[in-house]
């Protein structure tokens, strides 16, 4: 799997997910949308594929490592088991990978997006903080984006489409344009991620954006539901 230097999905998706100055995490369950990102990222590139019943089972055609930390270790996770795993639960699954989220801020902070710091909450506790540095490419993200939903252009990027549906349904759209700026937009919103401007194969890739969001909204009822059970 080789990006030219690019931005994976899952980079992207934590990239607007943070507050630029900060450095904190700006939006709601970016465990979930990440690992959403993560097995998008497997489907486009052809090394997942997922059934058609409605369980959809999540099939692995090729675990070969692609040379990316975060992706490798998801692949390994997903060769080492054992049993057929659903869509819905690699979400959970790999969202719940130990430091997931520093990971990949991690690898920005390789990359010389962001820079590792830390502050205290409360003057008690350490909190470990990734301010960006280079605002370029957010920028060029943005940008994408924005052409994307402020447009009637049919032609769009199948990795922009991908990239707006899982931001769509989180914090993450709001976040980056504003939620009075998008309700006019609302239908071409709708249009994107229901997959109405890309192939069909592109399709399958939103659905798998869309159970990360799904995810990403039962499961802290259901920890709730736990913790007072």
């Amino acid at each position: 799997m080789n990006n030219n230097g690019q931005l994976f999905l899952y980079e992207e998706v934590m990239l607007l997910a943070l507050r630029d100055e900060q450095g904190t995490i700006a939006t709601g369950f970016v465990e979930q949308s990440v690992a959403g990102a993560i097995l998008a990222e497997l489907l486009l590139e052809g090394r997942v594929s997922i059934d058609d019943s409605k369980k959809q089972w999540v099939g692995l055609s090729n675990d070969e490592a692609t040379g990316d930390p975060v992706i490798d270790e998801c692949l390994e996770k997903m060769a080492a088991s054992k049993k057929r795993v659903t869509l819905k639960n690699w979400v959970h699954k790999l969202a719940s990978i130990k430091d997931l989220k520093h990971k990949v801020a991690l690898q920005l902070c390789e990359r010389r997006i962001l820079r590792a710091d830390e502050d205290k909450i409360l003057l008690l506790f350490n909190r470990r903080i990734y301010p960006e540095v280079n605002s370029a490419p957010e920028r060029k993200i943005i940008e994408r984006m924005r052409r994307a939903i402020f447009s009637d252009d049919r032609n769009l990027d199948v990795r922009t489409v991908v990239l707006i549906s899982l931001a769509n349904g989180s914090d993450i759209l709001g976040h980056t344009f504003g939620r009075k700026k998008l309700k006019s937009r609302k239908k071409r919103i709708e249009q994107i991620t229901q997959g109405d401007l890309t192939g069909k194969a592109t399709q399958e890739v939103i659905a798998a954006c869309q159970t990360a969001l799904i995810v990403a909204a039962i499961m802290p009822a259901m920890i709730s539901t736990t913790v007072h059970s």
